[in-house]
């Protein structure tokens, strides 16, 4: 099928670069049936196995991008023509929590946006979406994103990007993402990158405070963030090591009510991990930062490590350390025990009926690096106004 025809029938094809759970496709498609996900690609067998889990009418490989061609990708959906390719190209050589490390452009592990654009290259879609941790800003002194976009827009795309808090789109987590999005030249030049509006009040961090400008937040307007204790207070009280498969009652706000809409009564994923007597006599003296330990109780650690998450505001950014408080903020508000993936999932704005695969480091891992859902969910009408006019300016 054309993309023209697809337009006419009032859907846009999406393909998903490096997808890991699918996430953010999941979130494009909650806004409605107009982007649909035709296919996408990841390395990691049981993150792949989720993404088709999740998105059964698309054709998801299983294998390194760099063995699979773009042609052979999109014959596998049955297409001629994508409109969106989203995606985020993983840079192995620095982590946003250490963003001012150097990176080396040549080494291929931090190189796999080139496959990301040789993909929009030969594909030539309408319009794509790179997103990346906000080290990418520091990386190099800013070299690296320089270069990325430079090579988009030798591609022939117009691009802009920012930084979105998650928190501004009604994530209940303050987690910072780097967003380049670029639209195919069309006549005149009309059709220009846009972004869309934050919706909650946050005030967020800038880490890089050269470029401000870049940074898209929300402190004055809109609805009041969702705090962590929205987002899990319907689940029930656990100990060290137990599990519940029952909800703690009716959902009591609309973030629970939007998470739970299509989900079993068998509640999935909120089991405890099991801590020794060590830990748990460190656990019940965290506080807010390690700094609220008794001197000697531990020996080292982040200032994050060994402390609970806030209540009433959304959560520091969550890793696939979720289950590990010496390696993480993630000590539930009350119960004296880390969060589970189900509150993990919660926080990162995953439904309740969203399906993971694998084993638990598994799962834990495809929820901590997952882009929340709700990110897709917002940039959804902004991409859907963006390929219709697209769209129109090519005729």
């Amino acid at each position: 099928m054309e993309a023209n025809e697809a337009v006419k029938k009032g859907r846009f094809t999406v393909l998903d670069l490096f997808c890991g759970t699918g996430a953010l496709s999941y979130g494009l498609e909650a806004h409605g049936s107009v982007l649909q996900t035709v296919g996408g690609i990841d390395f990691n067998a049981a993150a792949a196995q989720t993404a088709r889990l999740n998105h059964p009418a698309a054709h998801i490989v299983c294998d390194s991008i760099e063995q699979i061609s773009p042609d052979y990708l999109l014959s596998q959906t049955g297409l001629s023509a994508i409109d969106l390719i989203v995606g985020g190209p993983p840079c192995q050589g620095f982590s946003s929590l250490r963003p001012s490390r150097g990176l080396d452009l040549e080494d291929p592990r931090n190189a796999l946006y080139k496959q990301f654009l040789k993909y929009v290259q030969v594909l030539r879609p309408r319009i794509f979406l790179m997103e990346n941790v906000v080290g990418l800003l520091a990386a190099n002194q800013g070299q690296l994103v320089s270069q990325i976009v430079a090579s988009f827009k030798r591609a022939g795309y117009e691009c802009d990007w920012k930084v979105l808090n998650a928190a501004n789109f009604g994530v209940p987590q303050k987690r910072e993402r780097f967003f380049l999005l670029g639209v195919r030249g069309n006549r005149g030049g009309s059709v220009r990158p846009r972004f869309p509006l934050p919706t909650h009040r946050f005030s967020g961090k800038v880490i890089g405070t050269s470029k401000k400008e870049r940074y898209v937040l929300n402190t004055q307007h809109g609805l009041d963030p969702v705090t962590v204790w929205d987002a899990i207070s319907d689940l029930p009280s656990l100990k060290s090591g137990e599990s519940k498969q029952t909800y703690r009652g009716e959902p009591q706000n609309e973030y629970q009510r939007a998470r739970r809409r299509g989900a079993q009564a068998v509640l999935s994923l909120h089991e405890a991990a099991s801590h020794n007597a060590k830990m748990l006599e460190v656990i019940r003296h965290a506080g807010s930062s390690i700094n609220a330990l008794p001197e000697g109780l531990v020996s080292s650690g982040y200032s994050s490590c060994y402390s609970r998450i806030s209540a009433d505001e959304p959560s520091t950014t969550i890793t696939v350390k979720f289950t590990s408080p010496a390696s993480s903020k993630c000590i539930h508000p009350f119960d004296d025990r880390a969060i589970t993936p189900r509150e993990a999932a919660r926080i990162q704005g995953y439904d309740d009926h969203f399906q993971f695969f694998g084993s638990k480091t598994e799962i834990a891992s495809q929820i901590g690096n997952a882009v929340p859902p709700l990110f897709g969910k917002a940039f959804a009408p902004v991409l859907e106004q963006l390929l219709y006019e697209q769209s129109i300016g090519e005729h």
